[in-house]
């Protein structure tokens, strides 16, 4: 990868409004410069400036759109601009059986990725460990003149997003774990962690199925049970400390199971994964293995999923009554219920709520699959670069 960053060039306008053209172009990219100076209301002349800027800086490139194109318009063509796919975020994934990591490029492309399995549960400090030997690898075989700008890190449970502290990680044993900071010391990068689900929910309303979605819920199944998230207002809604969204914790049943939190009946205990991997046969992590069991329609499988879309309703209801989604978007294993049961669980939720408040609503899986996280975490890697583009960019080193 390249020794140093490419040196910023002089300031044409003020850094908002780069920072403001290079956010619509890193989401909604490629964009024709008409198109910038339409969304911005900035004149043609300050968005061919920033745009300039941009492209010396490494950010974005610039180019023709072909004759006859949609994007070549009529009479003298706007130039098109897309985000660079050699300037990246470090995504990290943690779970209880591995630690991932993906590059992302700026355009949104997954560029590479490596996930090393873990034997036992990675405690905080061999979770960092992991990190820095994936990231080693995959920092060898990029292209020599990309460059690493921050990462971002997914994790399954309740963090301090402010210094990247896991207050409350109980499927992995964490509690109190600096990790932010000490991996950014270990491996030379800016780094932010926040909750897995948090993430995602964000990921979905930018690239997914809640595109553009103002309002909504999103509820991911996995391996360290159920995560939630919320977008309201156009915003991320993390609560006072960042710790809103804890869905899984919710309660659904009276006379249910008991959770490692101490409540009995949470939503997460009553729709598990591995309760649905156990009672079809099917690998932990292999939802098409999944789906092709649950459609076999078994008796005893059928049985598990009515115990969990009934769970599964319930749960929604309260969110629904709380937040007043537009759409709910239910990721791994709980998209694969879903794909099982069709319009079940809406109508169940439908059935039991308040009508003025489902009359819009949509339920739908997740549409990023197996890189909602990766992106998540790639947005927060790259915060601070969108936030300032001439702010200094950091090279990897080795770890």
């Amino acid at each position: 990868m390249s020794s140093a960053p490419k040196p910023a060039a002089p300031k044409q306008a003020a850094p908002g409004n780069a920072a403001r053209v290079l956010r619509i172009v890193h989401e909604d990219g490629p964009v024709t410069r008409a198109e910038l100076t339409r969304r911005t209301g900035l004149n043609r002349s300050t968005i061919l400036a920033l745009v300039g800027e941009l492209v010396d800086l490494g950010l974005v490139h610039e180019e023709t759109p072909a004759p006859g194109t949609p994007a070549a318009g009529v009479g003298r063509p706007s130039g098109v601009v897309r985000a660079s796919s050699d300037v990246l975020a470090a995504a990290v994934t943690v779970e209880i059986d591995a630690v991932g990591v993906a590059l992302v490029g700026l355009d949104g492309t997954v560029q590479d990725r490596e996930v090393e399995a873990q034997q036992t549960v990675p405690t905080a400090a061999q979770a960092m460990d992991a990190v820095a030997r994936v990231l080693a690898v995959l920092t060898a075989r990029a292209d020599p003149a990309a460059r690493i700008v921050g990462v971002g890190v997914a994790v399954p449970g309740i963090v301090r997003v402010e210094d990247g502290t896991v207050r409350d990680a109980p499927h992995l044993g964490w509690r109190d774990e600096p990790f932010a900071a000490p991996l950014a010391d270990r491996i030379g990068l800016p780094v932010r962690a926040a909750n897995d689900a948090n993430l995602g929910a964000w990921a979905e309303r930018l690239y997914g199925s809640a595109r553009g979605v103002d309002d909504l819920v999103y509820l991911n199944g996995g391996a360290s049970g159920i995560g939630g998230g919320i977008v309201s207002a156009g915003r991320p809604f993390s609560g006072a400390d960042g710790y809103a969204g804890e869905l899984g914790h919710t309660f659904v049943a009276a006379n249910g199971i008991r959770c490692h939190c101490g409540a009995v009946g949470c939503l997460e205990t009553e729709a598990s994964r591995s309760a649905l991997t156990l009672v079809t046969g099917t690998p932990p992590d292999d939802l098409a293995a999944l789906a092709v069991a649950l459609a076999a329609g078994r008796p005893e499988v059928e049985r598990v999923v009515d115990r969990q879309v009934t769970a599964l309703a319930t749960g929604l209801r309260n969110a629904i009554h709380t937040v007043d989604p537009e759409v709910v978007v239910l990721g791994g294993f709980l998209g694969a219920l879903l794909g099982h049961v069709g319009d079940r669980i809406e109508a169940d939720v439908r059935a039991q709520s308040m009508p003025a408040m489902t009359e819009r609503l949509r339920i739908v899986p997740a549409a990023l699959g197996t890189d909602v996280l990766v992106r998540g975490a790639a947005e927060i890697g790259f915060r601070d670069l969108l936030l300032d583009p001439s702010s200094p960019t950091t090279e990897a080193r080795t770890p």
